[in-house]
């Protein structure tokens, strides 16, 4: 025998795509998991491309997630993701992916671990990452999660059939605190003896809020801009290390996850070109992120560094607020992929507090079968 065969599915779940298995195929002794996930996207590529599995080389395609019945009273379903670094050996469990949240319901539907009658549903998904529950809202066909639908999402080419995630109660997802240091702004100080105003919030997953003009740019500019800049590349790995260890998320910077806190830098949109070549026109966004994380500009906001985006900016005293216009309904984000709206349900008084978040995604079964594992 060369290889162990395990079922999975491939699946598109906003704007990454992932492998989902049901924990019931998986070894009981999770010491297991992380070198059958490496195997199974390939990792470690030292060439970047995860030829040798299903990753893609950045780390939106380079995902795994686990799926199983709930035991909760308030949930459905169990979700626990895996974010596979494409260099390193790797697998970071520190942190929820929204985007692949929309898909654990259909995956669920697909491997018959839940069963729904047709017409609009909700399922709940508890996200075991983040301890946090959210609601996720689709159509059902023929007992399966309905796909094809007129809905576009940025990056993602053609359309598909809405599905609405309903984060409930998203803040303090990896610090147990929307604002971890209790402040809406802070300095943080780099090793060369600079300061900058930061902003660190918990909603969805811990992020790091830097004005784009401190480090000399607009946050309207290209991925290919950006990562050609290694100096810059470094002093935001180095910004985010420290604001790790302020939001509690390390003992020192060496020891900061990889997948969060993430950091974006933002400004006022302007006049850009996503990566399709289409104008992004800036009366249309409310503010211009570019937010990074396991050393990647990412190609598209990530759904929760976006959930988090869209309450700073419902809260006056934060980085982003002080830059975004002041949104009528959804806070419109200007990114490489497009324009992505969040709805943030958020309160100020007496303390903030977030109760929902709001995001609607598309998802697409890509392949169901198995995966070959090397023993």
């Amino acid at each position: 025998m060369t290889s162990l065969r395990i079922p999975a599915c491939f699946i598109r779940g906003g704007s990454s795509k992932g492998v989902f298995f049901s924990l019931e195929d998986l070894p009981p002794d999770r010491s297991f998991w992380d070198p059958l996930f490496l195997s199974v996207i390939g990792s470690p590529d030292p060439y970047g491309r995860q030829l040798n599995g299903m990753g893609g080389g950045v780390s939106s395609v380079s995902k795994v997630a686990v799926i199983s019945p709930s035991d909760r009273d308030d949930a459905d379903l169990d979700f626990t993701f895996g974010q596979v670094a494409v260099g390193n050996p790797l697998v970071d469990y520190s942190s929820n992916c929204g985007n692949l949240s929309s898909a654990v319901g259909p995956f669920a539907l697909e491997r018959g671990l839940i069963r729904l009658a047709d017409g609009q549903r909700s399922v709940r998904v508890y996200n075991t990452n983040t301890d946090k529950i959210l609601i996720a809202h689709f159509a059902v066909e023929d007992g399966l999660a309905t796909e094809t639908g007129a809905f576009a999402i940025p990056g993602v080419a053609g359309t598909g059939a809405p599905i609405r995630l309903e984060f409930l109660d998203p803040a303090g997802a990896g610090t147990g605190s929307l604002l971890p240091t209790g402040n809406l702004t802070d300095q943080i100080r780099t090793d060369d003896g600079r300061s900058f105003d930061a902003t660190l919030m918990d909603v969805g997953n811990p992020s790091v809020f830097i004005d784009a003009a401190a480090v000399g740019r607009t946050a309207n500019e290209t991925i290919a801009e950006l990562e050609a800049d290694r100096t810059l590349m470094d002093l935001l790995d180095e910004i985010r290390r420290k604001a790790a260890v302020m939001m509690g998320l390390a003992k020192d910077e060496a020891s900061a996850p990889s997948a969060v806190p993430k950091i974006a830098i933002v400004g006022a949109p302007q006049a850009a070109r996503d990566l399709a070549g289409n104008t992004i026109d800036p009366e249309m966004a409310d503010l211009a992120v570019r937010m990074l994380s396991m050393e990647n500009v990412h190609r598209v906001l990530p759904l929760t560094g976006a959930m988090c985006t869209g309450v700073a900016c419902r809260l006056s005293g934060t980085v982003p607020a002080a830059l975004t216009k002041i949104p009528d309904g959804d806070v419109r984000l200007a990114n490489p992929s497009g324009i992505l709206p969040v709805g943030a349900d958020v309160t100020a008084n007496d303390g903030p507090t977030v109760r929902s978040v709001t995001v609607i995604r598309t998802a697409r079964l890509l392949m169901n079968g198995e995966v070959a594992v090397p023993v």
